[in-house]
């Protein structure tokens, strides 16, 4: 007889994930320095190793035990980080449990890494800046090709929610991707479970008798998304009818495909409203097409300087006036020490 249902779910997904894994390491160019990921094993090279981010709970547990299974049957060596955030007594003891069940599992190498999660952006924000950080410095030292996350298609839907709310655009609407990353390291992060609900992953759990730790923030009302998982998506339900995760997750699909295809665009349509020496022309801006110009000034706005994550849809909103509604208003301050303003008919963003 075959595994239960659950468990050849999440371990289908994981397999997926691992076989893309294995696709783009034979794009990539066959070099092994700094740590970088590296080429498929050839005449006695290391295995690839891909790692899992796992926090002891229901997703990542899943997750680590669907790796451990896979990865070796595909010439994978499977490993494990969990992240002490030292935001709760007894932390160190946790992760430290953490990494003797990742190790009863058989993954290797396994290791638990402290950080000091700060204040800015909030401290939901601030704790996953520290902990991608730590994933990140991790996964450079091991010379790991992947880390898989154990986000499911609930932790979709909220991410969806939470970017309806706060306004932001198409972007925000379009949910995580499967695969991310930071520059030179674009495929680093895959997410296997975004088509997997929670439960079948607690279930996955609950017949391999693994333990799983359930995090007291998760149902702590002082977090955003707590208050979202717990009032928000069951009202929803409650008013709507079963059925909304999964609409919103379809959702996540469908905007990313537009905000991709419009971000294409706009990289297209930047080297076209810049003059001779790199300056953006307003009257070319105003020619654009309303989402394709923001998205050419919010590249821009970046490109000198303002910190992606600091800046919102009524930053851009503020910067397109200087092309849409100009009156003769002065500098525009954004996120970074950033000014954006018009000059003779050139759009000039800097940082002051």
């Amino acid at each position: 007889m075959g595994p239960h249902p659950a468990v050849a779910a999440i371990r289908l997904a994981v397999r997926r994930a691992l076989h893309d894994v294995l696709t783009d390491l034979t794009d990539l160019p066959k070099t092994r320095s700094g740590g970088a990921p590296g080429a498929l094993p050839r005449g006695g090279a290391p295995l690839p190793l891909v790692l899992v981010a796992c926090s002891g709970g229901a997703d990542s547990m899943a997750l680590a035990s669907a790796l451990a299974f896979e990865a070796p049957k595909l010439g994978i060596r499977a490993g494990g980080i969990t992240v002490d955030h030292g935001l709760q007594a007894g932390s160190d003891l946790r992760a430290a449990e953490v990494v003797t069940r990742m190790t009863a599992l058989g993954l290797d190498p396994v290791e638990s890494v402290a950080v000091r999660v700060g204040r800015e952006g909030g401290p939901e924000a601030a704790a996953r800046d520290a902990r991608y950080g730590a994933l990140d410095e991790a996964a450079d030292r091991l010379g790991a090709a992947a880390v898989l996350l154990g986000h499911t298609r609930d932790d979709q839907a909220e991410t969806v929610l939470l970017g309806l709310a706060r306004g932001s655009g198409i972007r925000s609407l379009s949910g995580m991707a499967e695969v991310s990353g930071g520059p030179g390291r674009s495929h680093r992060y895959r997410r296997p479970f975004l088509q997997i609900d929670r439960q079948t992953a607690r279930k996955a759990c609950m017949v391999q008798s693994l333990p799983v730790w359930d995090d007291p923030h998760n149902i702590d009302p002082a977090y955003t998304r707590s208050r979202l998982r717990h009032e928000g998506l069951p009202a929803l339900e409650k008013a709507l009818g079963k059925g909304v995760v999964e609409a919103l997750a379809r959702t996540a699909q469908l905007s990313r495909d537009d905000a991709d295809a419009l971000d294409a665009w706009a990289a297209e349509a930047e080297t076209g409203v810049r003059d001779e020496d790199g300056r953006l022309e307003c009257a070319k801006l105003y020619a654009l097409p309303p989402a394709v110009r923001r998205r050419v000034l919010r590249r821009a706005v970046v490109a000198a300087g303002s910190p992606s994550g600091s800046l919102f849809a009524r930053h851009i909103e503020e910067v397109d006036r200087l092309i849409t509604g100009w009156r003769g208003q002065g500098a525009i301050n954004l996120p970074g020490r950033v000014e954006a303003q018009r000059q003779g008919g050139r759009l000039v963003i800097r940082q002051g």
